[in-house]
């Protein structure tokens, strides 16, 4: 059985979560909170508080073990993007894209 978390409109560019995402694919949940805690990145914070939420789900919700899951998929797709502007020179403005991202974590039980 699948279960999943779902953290939308988290204020970390989807470019910059993926190479967090990456490394925990696949793993053991326990190892890859371990993972998380050491990572020097935004997006492992966030990270890490999707995938307890996910865990939390299969326990609670679904009474699958904790100590059998594992990471079956996650993945982080682009959110809406904030347009903020910044004066330049001679009256002109250049553009600040202030990107989000929604970060899905999908916990399967071991066999």
């Amino acid at each position: 059985m699948d279960v999943k978390a779902i953290s939308k409109t988290q204020r970390v560019t989807s470019r910059k979560a993926r190479l967090v995402l990456d490394e925990i694919r696949g793993l053991d949940v326990d190892h890859a909170a371990a993972i998380l805690k050491y990572v020097p990145n935004n997006a492992a914070k966030i990270i890490g508080k999707t995938l307890k939420s996910a865990v939390a789900n299969a326990t609670n919700n679904h009474q699958l073990d904790e100590e059998k899951l594992y990471i079956s998929a996650c993945y982080a797709d682009e959110g809406v993007t904030m347009k903020r502007f910044r004066p330049r020179a001679k009256g002109s403005a250049a553009p600040i894209m202030k990107r989000t991202s929604h970060i899905t974590i999908v916990v399967s039980e071991r066999v």
